[in-house]
C-alpha cells in the first residue's frame, strides 16, 4: 500500500482499551475463566501470593552485578526479575532496546542482533509503518534470545539540539513522536513481550541528568512532552512506562505523584506498571506512594528501596499500606497479560533470527528517513557522466557510525571500529562503534563502470589533489553522540568541517554526507552542491546511502528536528550549567548516600520556551533556521491543488497531491494550525506520507488532532478549544505559508 495516512482520534479522549487473555492452564492461575479483563484476572492471581512473593515481584536484579542472587540463569542483559512457577507468573528477561536487542560493551560474548537506524532516521519518514515495522523486527529478535521485555519506545522531545540521548528519541513535535513510538510499540508487543514508553518525562539532556530539576509549568508540560506520551501511549498501550533519572518541578521523576498518580494513572486510565530507570529511585514510602510500581536493577541504587528488608518494615508500619503494594503487583501482572508476555512462553534455548529478512528491514527504514537537505543544479543522483568519484574521510570505508550507550547494537557482521572510552559519564558502558557496512564498497557495488576511491582525509593537501582530479567528491563526515553525555556544541569535531571547505575548494562539485546525532552547524553549506543527512543509518547504512546517491531509491525523508542556522537560535545554545552539573555527579559517585535523595543537591533548569518547542520556538522568535522541521528534498516535485477545509467540531481539509515531475517519488504534506488571534505559533496537527508515480494525482484528507488545536486549561481540568476563526497550512514544512486557508471551529472540551 503506497499510502500512509494519519487520522486524528475524535474530540474526546479515550481510556486505553484492554484485551482479553487466556488463562494459563497447567497451574493455580486456570482461574478466573478465559476471557476475563486482565485486571481482574491479575487481582486473582495476586490474591493467591504471599506478601513474600508479591514483594519479589516489586524489585528487578541487574545481571552484571547479580551473581548468585537467583537459581535461574542470569543472562547478561539490561534486567531479570524471578517468576513464581505455582501460580504460573512468568520469569522476566529485560533488554535495551530501540534500535535493535543491545549488547553495549558484549557483555554475551559473539551475540549480534539487527541493528536498526537512530529513532531520529525513523522519525524522518513520518511513517508509522516503517516505525511499526522495525519494532516488529527487534521485539522478534528480541523473543528469540529469550528476552520478553524491551526497554524501548524513548519519546522524550527534543527541547536541545545538542542533546546525547537526542538521536534515540523521535523529534521535537509531539504529534509526530507519538505518533511514531506509538507504532514502534505496537510493533514490538506484536510479538507477545512488554515494550516500556520512556523516560517520563522531561528527560531532555544528558548533562547533569541525575540532579537536575526540570521546571516547567502544567499547561506547557500537557501541550508539549506529556502530549507525546499520552498520544504513544494510547496508540502502542505499552505494558510499561519507565520513569525518568531527572526531577521534574522539584520532585524525582520515580516519585513524583502529579507524573505517576494523577496524570498518567488517573488522568490517563494507565493500566500498566512504572517501572523505574536503572538508579533513578531515592525513596522506599514516598515513591512507591507516589506511583513508582518497581525497582529496576536494584543493583545500580543506592538502596534496595524495595527489597523486603525496606518494603516490609513500612507495610507493618502503615507507610506504604498494603491495598498499594496489591497494585503495585497487579499492574505489573496486567502489563504482562495484555501484551501477552504472561501466556507465552519463551523458547527453552536461544534461536537464530532471520537476520537477513531483517537487514532489509534496516535498510527500508534508512532509506525512508534519510534526508536530502540541498541538491543544487540536480547534482544528485550521481550523474552518468562522472567516471572517477572520490569518497573522502567518515571512516566510509569500513562502515557507518552508531550512536553510544543503552541501545548500543552489536550488529551483524561485527564493529569494524569499535573505541573504548577513558573519560565521560558513558566511559562504563559504551565505545564509539562502527556497523559493518561500508558505504564505499555499496558505492563501489552500484557503479560497476565508474572509478570509485576512497581518501581518508588526514592529509589536505592529498585530499585537495585527489578531489581535483576527480569528476566529483562525496565527503562524509561524522559526529557521535551518546547516553549520559551531551554533545559540546553543534560543530563537527575533530576539524571536518575544514575538511569539507578544503574539498569544496578544490572540487566545484561536492557532495557532503552527514552521520550525525542530531543536527549540525554547516558553514560550509553554500560551497557544496548537496547534503545528505544519513543520521545513525544501522545495520545496512552504507547501502541505503548509496541507494539514495545513486538514485535507485528516491529520498523521501523530512526533518523531525529544526537545524538552527547559528549556535544563538536555540533556546539553550549549550548544554545548560556544564560545570556545575558535572561536579554534583561527581559528588554523587563519590558519596553513594548522597544520591539517596537525602543530601544530594539539583540544579533547576528552566523551559521559559513552554510548549512552544523546536520549530514553534524560531516562529515565535522570527528566527529563520538553517533547514526547517519537516523540509526534504525529493528527486521529482509536488503540487498541492484544489483543498477544501471544513470546520465546526472538527478540522479537515482535503486537497490533491500532484507528482509534477519525471520520477516516483513520496511526498509528506503536513497540516498546521493555529487559533487566529492567539498570538501562538502554528503546530502539526496532521501529516500523511504517500507515494505517487510521474503525473498521479491523490486525493488527500488530513484531519487534525484535536488536542494540537486546544490549549491546556488548568482550570477545568482538561483540553478546551476555542470557538472561532483558525488559520490553516497546507505545507511541505514548518515554514512553508504558500497554501493558507481558514475554518471556523466549535467551542469544545476534552477530559485531560
Amino acid at each position: 500500500m503506497k499510502t500512509r495516512i494519519l487520522l486524528a482520534a475524535g474530540l474526546a479522549v479515550c481510556a486505553i482499551a484492554v484485551g482479553a487473555q487466556a488463562s494459563p492452564g497447567g497451574s493455580e492461575t486456570a482461574s478466573p475463566a478465559k476471557g476475563q479483563d486482565a485486571r481482574a484476572r491479575a487481582r486473582a492471581i495476586v490474591a493467591k501470593m504471599s506478601l513474600d512473593e508479591k514483594i519479589a515481584l516489586l524489585h528487578g536484579l541487574f545481571p552484571p552485578r547479580a551473581a548468585g542472587k537467583t537459581q535461574n540463569e542470569l543472562i547478561q542483559a539490561a534486567g531479570h526479575i524471578d517468576g513464581i512457577p505455582r501460580l504460573g507468573v512468568p520469569l522476566v528477561r529485560e533488554s535495551d532496546a530501540s534500535l535493535g536487542v543491545a549488547n553495549q560493551i558484549e557483555q554475551r560474548k559473539g551475540d549480534v542482533a539487527t541493528a536498526l537506524p537512530s529513532s531520529l532516521a525513523t522519525a524522518a519518514s513520518f511513517d508509522p509503518e516503517v516505525a511499526r515495522a522495525g519494532g516488529a523486527m527487534i521485539g522478534s529478535e528480541a523473543r528469540s534470545k529469550r528476552f520478553n521485555v524491551l526497554l524501548a519506545g524513548g519519546v522524550n522531545l527534543t527541547r536541545d539540539p545538542w542533546g546525547g540521548r537526542n538521536f534515540e528519541y523521535l523529534g521535537e513535535d509531539p504529534l509526530l513522536a507519538g505518533t511514531m513510538a506509538g507504532a514502534h510499540i505496537q510493533g514490538i508487543q506484536s510479538n507477545k513481550i512488554v515494550s516500556t514508553i520512556k523516560h517520563f518525562a522531561l528527560n531532555a539532556q544528558e548533562t547533569g541528568r541525575m540532579v537536575l530539576d526540570a521546571r516547567i509549568d502544567e499547561a506547557a508540560l500537557r501541550e508539549s512532552d506529556l502530549l507525546a506520551f499520552e498520544i504513544a501511549i494510547e496508540q502502542g498501550k505499552p505494558g510499561s512506562v519507565m520513569c525518568a533519572y531527572n526531577k521534574v518541578n522539584g520532585d524525582w521523576a520515580c516519585e513524583n505523584d502529579f507524573l505517576l498518580n494523577q496524570v498518567l494513572k488517573r488522568d490517563w486510565g494507565y493500566r500498566g506498571w512504572v517501572m523505574s530507570d536503572w538508579g533513578a529511585v531515592h525513596t522506599t514510602v514516598k515513591a512507591a506512594n507516589a506511583g513508582l510500581d518497581q525497582q529496576s536493577g536494584q543493583e545500580l541504587d543506592s538502596g534496595m528501596y524495595f527489597s523486603p528488608e525496606a518494603l516490609k518494615p513500612a507495610i507493618e508500619s502503615g507507610q506504604v499500606p498494603i491495598a498499594r503494594i496489591d497494585d503495585m503487583v497487579v499492574r505489573y501482572l496486567t502489563g504482562l497479560i495484555e501484551t501477552g508476555a504472561y501466556d507465552t512462553p519463551m523458547p527453552a534455548t536461544s534461536e537464530t533470527p532471520d537476520y537477513t529478512a531483517h537487514a532489509d528491514v534496516a535498510q527500508r527504514a534508512a532509506e525512508a528517513g534519510i534526508v536530502l537537505l540541498k541538491n543544487e543544479g540536480g547534482i544528485l543522483p550521481l550523474a552518468a557522466s562522472a567516471k572517477r568519484i572520490v569518497v573522502i574521510g567518515g571512516a566510509a570505508d569500513l562502515g557507518v557510525l552508531s550512536g553510544g550507550g543503552s541501545s548500543q547494537v552489536r550488529g551483524v557482521g561485527g564493529a569494524p571500529i569499535e573505541i573504548p572510552l577513558s573519560t565521560g559519564g558513558s566511559a562504563s558502558f559504551a565505545r564509539i562503534t562502527y556497523h559493518a557496512s561500508s558505504p564505499l564498497k555499496a558505492l563501489q557495488a552500484a557503479l560497476p563502470g565508474v572509478a570509485v576511491e576512497f581518501v581518508d582525509g588526514r592529509n589536505l593537501s592529498q585530499v585537495a589533489e585527489r578531489a581535483a582530479a576527480a569528476d566529483l567528491a562525496i565527503v562524509f563526515a561524522t559526529q557521535w553522540a551518546t547516553e549520559a553525555d551531551d554533545v559540546p556544541d553543534l560543530r563537527l569535531p575533530s576539524h571536518q568541517d575544514a575538511l569539507i571547505a578544503a574539498v569544496a575548494a578544490a572540487q566545484p562539485n561536492t557532495v557532503a554526507v552527514l552521520e550525525t546525532g542530531g543536527p549540525v552547524l554547516m558553514p560550509w553549506l553554500g560551497q557544496v552542491k548537496a547534503v545528505v543527512q544519513a543520521w545513525y543509518p544501522g545495520q545496512r547504512g552504507g547501502e541505503a546511502i548509496a541507494n539514495i546517491l545513486t538514485g535507485k531509491v528516491n529520498p523521501s525523508g523530512r526533518l523531525p528536528i529544526t537545524f538552527p542556522a547559528a549556535a544563538s537560535q536555540p533556546v539553550r545554545p549549550a548544554p545548560v550549567g556544564l560545570d556545575r552539573l558535572s561536579a554534583l555527579e561527581a559528588q554523587a559517585a563519590a558519596d553513594p548516600g548522597a544520591a539517596g535523595g537525602h543530601v544530594l543537591q539539583s540544579f533547576p533548569v528552566e523551559y521559559p520556551e513552554g510548549s512552544d518547542v523546536g520549530y514553534r520556538w524560531y516562529a515565535k522568535q522570527g528566527l529563520k533556521p538553517l533547514f526547517p522541521f519537516g523540509h526534504g528534498l525529493s528527486y521529482t516535485s509536488f503540487a498541492y491543488r484544489n483543498p477544501v477545509v471544513t470546520g465546526g467540531k472538527r478540522l479537515s481539509v482535503t486537497f490533491e497531491v500532484v507528482n509534477t515531475g519525471a520520477r516516483e517519488g513520496a511526498d509528506v504534506p503536513q497540516l498546521y494550525v493555529s487559533r487566529d488571534g492567539s498570538g501562538k505559533p502554528m503546530r502539526l496537527a496532521g501529516f500523511q506520507r504517500v507515494t505517487l508515480t510521474p503525473g498521479e494525482v491523490r486525493k488527500v484528507t488530513l484531519v487534525a488532532e484535536p488536542r494540537i488545536l486546544a490549549d491546556y486549561d488548568t482550570r477545568l481540568p482538561g483540553w478546551r478549544v476555542g470557538g472561532g476563526r483558525y488559520n490553516v497550512a497546507i505545507a511541505h514544512d514548518s515554514a512553508d505559508r504558500t497554501m493558507m486557508l481558514e475554518a471556523n471551529l466549535d467551542a469544545a472540551t476534552m477530559k485531560p
